[in-house]
């Protein structure tokens, strides 16, 4: 009975605070504020206009030749701190696997192709200090060919 009792009295607390709150809502609807009024837009065929003369943006950054040596270099330190370091030159080496392959198998291993890198990184290292300035970067050139003349 005492079940039965208590679940009437909170069904009526239940509709009553619903009754509240949907009076108080409509209430609040009624002292809204009307809509605003619509904005004249201006005519598209219009643009507007400013006056720029006055007006200065930044100045360009200067663009400066750079020697062949130098985009190679550039190419390998991506970093741009002037210094290539192991990891930078090892990242770069991948387009020369097919020239590493030293047991011929037509397969190229990471050691094959690490052993020949860091070789070449530890040769043109003069210092031992584990980076390579430009001067030293230089000594990485391919060599060139000397191309014929001709195509005969």
């Amino acid at each position: 009975m005492n079940r039965l009792l208590l679940g009437g009295i909170l069904s009526l607390l239940m509709v009553g605070v619903g009754l509240v709150w949907w009076q108080g809502r409509a209430q609040v609807e009624q002292e809204a504020p009307p809509p605003p009024e619509p904005v004249e837009t201006p005519e598209p065929d219009v643009l507007p206009s400013a006056d720029v003369t006055d007006m200065r943006g930044p100045t360009p950054p200067e663009a400066t030749e750079l020697s062949r040596e130098q985009r190679r270099f550039f190419r390998y330190d991506r970093n741009r701190d002037l210094r290539i370091t192991r990891n930078e030159m090892l990242s770069t080496r991948t387009s020369a696997f097919r020239k590493l392959d030293k047991d011929g198998n037509n397969l190229l291993t990471f050691e094959e192709w690490a052993v020949s890198t860091a070789d070449k990184f530890d040769g043109a290292d003069a210092n031992r200090d584990g980076e390579l300035t430009q001067g030293e970067f230089a000594t990485t050139a391919p060599k060139r060919r000397a191309r014929p003349a001709c195509r005969c």
